[in-house]
């Protein structure tokens, strides 16, 4: 009798104690909320989950350094969606910019362009390819505001992981730009050869952009220096003769000597090859709409679907016409085999 006695106290005393027991044992940091940093660890969006076993790096020339810099594949597209797209943009949109930017290095080193870069070197890290930035740049850019920043891009990077955009089985030319002038430019209005998902495409979200339009000013020597002409007496500028699918300028004629938009817009370092211009005294004031060649996908264009709740998939089928979204171990494969 006094044994069943003891076992029952024993008993009562568990039953009693394990709810504390329970809260003891969960009450510490396992129940406290989780910062938007931790989320995105324990959700797969942070560092550790990009692929460090990709047999594939990335030898990129630091322009101001004048050195080469080896970089994961992954590594590098994050520092160029860094240095590319506002790391404030919807995830939709940093998502799609991951997959050009993927798409833009693989092409690169599948069919490398002609732009003269220093031995051993695959790629630039300025606008004559992509820009890049390294982790270290971007701390000392971002400075308070690196945490969130790099983690918002990081998850962009690791959700498109391993995708790549292709036509036709072939990686495409990936271009993309700042903003639109409501419209896309087709290739060939702007470089010489016709790229059939490089089409001209409506995008209205670009109004929301700070670049959308912009006025700039020259004086009419420096004018007619650039552009290797003569203004006429009359007090005019010149006559825009044609337009392109993507509005943007074609042609125009001034005093009798034909230049296309992009001569201008190139030699006179305007925002847009869409422009007006008018003489006002010893002055040509010129006003564009658009930041960028044009051609491909338009980042504000890509937050503004984004906003809208279109996906990266949705956007990058608009910008790029008849384009699949495929793995890159294939290409990955390619690569190996050809620097073996």
């Amino acid at each position: 009798m006094k044994r069943l006695l003891i076992i029952g106290t024993i008993l009562c005393s568990i039953i009693v104690g394990l709810p504390a027991m329970l809260v003891i044992m969960f009450s510490s940091d396992d129940l406290q909320p989780t910062t938007p940093v931790q989320t995105a660890a324990s959700t797969g969006t942070g560092q550790e989950q990009l692929e460090s076993s990709t047999p594939i790096s990335i030898a990129v020339y630091r322009t101001q350094q004048s050195r080469i810099e080896e970089v994961p594949l992954e590594e590098y597209v994050v520092g160029v969606v860094a240095s590319e797209m506002p790391a404030a943009f919807e995830l939709e949109a940093l998502k799609a910019q991951a997959l050009t930017a993927r798409t833009f290095i693989l092409k690169q080193m599948l069919e490398p362009s002609d732009f003269a870069m220093p031995e051993g070197a695959m790629v630039t890290d300025t606008v004559h390819h992509q820009v890049y930035k390294n982790l270290d740049q971007l701390k000392e850019e971002w400075g308070k505001d690196f945490d969130w920043r790099i983690n918002r891009i990081r998850e962009a990077v690791a959700q498109t992981q391993g995708q790549v955009l292709t036509y036709n089985g072939d990686p495409i030319t990936a271009a993309f730009f700042s903003t639109s002038n409501g419209f896309t430019e087709n290739s060939e209005d702007y470089w010489p050869n016709e790229i059939p998902y490089l089409r001209s495409v409506e995008s209205p979200w670009d109004t929301n952009s700070p670049r959308f339009t912009s006025t700039s000013t020259i004086s009419v020597g420096e004018f007619q220096q650039k552009l290797g002409v003569q203004l006429p007496s009359d007090g005019s500028v010149g006559q825009i003769t044609n337009r392109t699918d993507g509005k943007r300028v074609a042609k125009v004629n001034i005093n009798g000597k034909e230049l296309t938009g992009r001569q201008v817009r190139e030699k006179l370092g305007l925002d847009s090859s869409d422009f007006n211009w008018k003489r006002q005294g010893d002055q040509v004031v010129i006003e564009t709409k658009g930041w960028g060649h044009g051609v491909g996908m338009s980042q504000y264009g890509a937050n503004g679907m984004a906003q809208e709740g279109k996906t990266y998939r949705e956007i990058i089928e608009h910008y790029y016409q008849g384009v699949a979204v495929s793995p890159v171990d294939p290409y990955i494969g390619q690569l190996v085999v050809k620097k073996d």
